[in-house]
């Protein structure tokens, strides 16, 4: 490990390659962490945890860091789509090619095509965005309701968020938000950020029992979070959104 450098940025060897983090002492933590995404490494520690902990735990995780940065190497970045015929969409886990014509409003899929008709004084862009919403609401609100009564709860109430990175949320009073975006991804995936949020109605924290809870309801949740990680890298960005 580089300790030569500054604190929140430092090097260590791994598998005979220089590995570049991010390092940060924090006073609440109790125990080491690693987060890997499309912005690298970064590593968290208690305050008073000594050096030769830390890298010893780094070395400990050296296989699973290792294959952590080279799928987040070789994931996809995200393109910008301006809804014109020939751009590509994914639509619920599938890649869809985009056909734009002049007419009423509308959006309809025809196989691996989807069709977006618009009126000369609207923006082809907002009929699809608008579109999609109501689609994510249709899909997610039975998934809700489903995740749900399986803790013997009432559908709570839904809406939509433009969050890009944080897929939803509970709120103290049994309100979730999910983000549109949701509708990019295959069901299965987004079966865990469902499951996740009504997990949270039952126990609003990330204790144990929250863990436990969400593992009798979406067993696959560690494979799917991870999975959800990388396909988020490359989701479009729609031009003209938040």
């Amino acid at each position: 490990m580089d300790r030569g450098a500054a604190e929140d940025a430092l090097l260590i060897e791994l598998g005979g390659r220089t590995v570049p983090f991010r390092f940060a002492r924090r006073r609440r933590r109790r125990t080491l962490g690693i987060t890997i995404d499309a912005y690298g490494m970064r590593v968290a520690a208690p305050l008073r945890a000594p050096w030769r902990e830390v890298e010893a735990f780094l070395r400990d995780k050296e296989r699973w860091i290792l294959v952590k940065l080279d799928d987040w190497a070789r994931a996809p970045r995200p393109g910008v789509v301006r809804c014109a015929t020939g751009e590509s969409l994914p639509l619920l886990g599938a890649a869809l090619a985009l056909e734009v014509r002049a007419g009423r409003a509308g959006v309809e899929r025809h196989g691996a095509h989807l069709v977006v008709t618009a009126p000369a004084r609207r923006r082809p862009l907002d009929v699809l965005m608008a579109w999609l919403k109501r689609t994510a609401l249709e899909t997610l609100h039975p998934r809700l309701e489903h995740f749900a009564s399986r803790l013997g709860l009432p559908a709570p109430r839904l809406a939509l968020s433009n969050a890009r990175t944080q897929w939803g949320q509970c709120t103290a009073a049994g309100a979730i938000r999910l983000s549109w975006r949701l509708v990019h991804v295959e069901p299965r995936l987004a079966d865990y950020v469902v499951a996740h949020e009504v997990a949270h109605l039952v126990e609003l924290n990330h204790s144990r029992r929250f863990w436990r809870l969400l593992a009798a309801l979406y067993p696959a949740w560690r494979e799917a979070r991870g999975e959800l990680e990388l396909v988020a890298a490359g989701l479009p960005i729609l031009k003209g959104t938040p």
